[in-house]
């Protein structure tokens, strides 16, 4: 049934599992049948749907053209069969909803831990830190056939969940280079006509602190934001050393964006620590300096974790929600990771003593004004060993992380 529907959508199941399992050479190889790439007719009419935010006991006949909606009509049931425009088909009632969106996805570090070539990098604490180790030594590793094979899984997986857009970070460091990027450039036009990929170039390793990538690492990133299909620039501030160099990292990465014309994602104030400082206040601050609402040409900054900021009072929320003013800042929350990552207990606590802490996204639309969504983020990795790429089920999820039951909070969890 899943291969049927996709087929109808023009994606063949067979041929892409293909690719995932042999890579790139089937196309030469005649391993796929021909059949795979018969041009497959538009659907013009949807007969039968649950229209998203209709009466649930109404049924509609949706009508489509060049790829778009252009009609939606009271569905009507011909006698004969044989009445049904060829090009129609009939839906059986089930949800017609808007496409999803990953705003945060991690497209070169996926699905590590399920990788046979990675089998030996088993986590055993379970911390950021062993995370960030287990990773740096799968990096070493990496490969473009391995990179196209495992990118390519997370985005068959994540259109068939019918996702059509996202957000996908490739690293770029002395390690790695180029190498996920490159596989990133080639993924994104590979999908061109089924999702829109946007490559955000991401700096995991520190850029300022002494280290393997301090020398070079900087003026790598400033080349791939050269490169053309790159659209974002992403850092993480808090893996550098002091809070100076920190903030020595926002100051550059907000001065690169401007100056390659780029969006800015940055992964920030990833802990639970009540005596460190935020520094979403730091970015606001450099932000206003640089002039970014005027000078970045519409541009958005993205803060994603931010699990620190779960520690504000009321006040401080609405005390940031007046410093962000017009600045197109959003929030991403990545409650899979974050969960998993953030709250550990001290050894000698009391086991149910457990602070969890994911950003509280739909009070943070309601409640605060402020604007955000909750992403997928890792997906079978040291930073994340569970999860899929489906973001309905974050939705799920989101009902009783948030204890958002109602029928508008899981509206918000839907579109958010």
């Amino acid at each position: 049934m899943a291969a049927d529907f996709l087929r109808q959508h023009g994606i063949d199941l067979q041929y892409e599992m293909s690719k995932v399992q042999f890579g790139d050479s089937i196309e030469d190889s005649g391993s796929v049948d021909d059949s795979a790439h018969i041009s497959v007719q538009p659907i013009h009419t949807l007969r039968g749907v649950r229209w998203y935010n209709k009466e649930p006991s109404t049924l509609w006949d949706v009508t489509i053209s060049a790829g778009k909606v252009t009609g939606v009509d009271a569905h009507h049931s011909p006698k004969r069969k044989s009445s049904f425009p060829l090009q129609s088909w009939d839906v059986r009632e089930l949800v017609l909803a808007p496409s999803l969106c990953h705003p945060h996805i991690h497209l070169d570090k996926c699905f590590l831990l399920s990788d046979p070539k990675y089998s030996d990098l088993e986590i055993v604490r379970g911390d950021f830190l062993e995370a960030l180790a287990l990773t740096a030594k799968a990096k070493s590793r990496f490969a473009e056939d391995d990179l196209m094979r495992r990118g390519r899984w997370l985005i068959l997986e994540s259109v068939s969940a019918g996702v059509t857009c996202m957000r996908a970070f490739v690293e770029v460091d002395t390690e790695v280079r180029f190498k996920c990027l490159d596989a990133g450039l080639k993924l994104k036009g590979q999908f061109k006509d089924r999702c829109e990929i946007q490559l955000c170039v991401f700096a995991q390793e520190p850029l300022l602190s002494r280290g393997e990538n301090h020398s070079g690492g900087a003026a790598l990133i400033e080349e791939a934001l050269g490169r053309e299909g790159v659209d974002v620039l992403g850092s993480t501030p808090y893996v550098e050393e002091d809070e100076l160099l920190m903030r020595a990292n926002v100051d550059w990465a907000v001065s690169t964006a401007l100056k390659h014309g780029k969006h800015l994602d940055l992964h920030l104030d990833y802990d639970l620590d009540p005596k460190a400082s935020s520094m979403v206040d730091y970015v606001i601050e450099v932000a206003k300096a640089r002039d970014w609402t005027k000078n970045s040409g519409g541009k958005t900054i993205v803060l994603g974790h931010c699990t620190r900021l779960t520690l504000f009072s009321a006040e401080e929320w609405h005390s940031l929600r007046t410093r962000v003013a017009d600045l197109p800042i959003f929030f991403i929350g990545l409650p899979t990771s974050d969960l998993y990552m953030m709250g550990r207990p001290d050894e000698k606590a009391i086991s149910g003593q457990r602070v969890r802490g994911t950003l509280q996204v739909p009070e943070l639309i309601e409640k605060y004004d402020l604007r955000g969504a909750i992403g997928v983020n890792n997906i079978g990795n040291a930073f994340t060993p569970q999860g899929n790429c489906d973001p309905m089920s974050l939705v799920s999820m989101g009902v009783g992380l948030y204890q958002a039951g109602t029928k508008k909070d899981t509206e918000l969890l839907y579109v958010s």
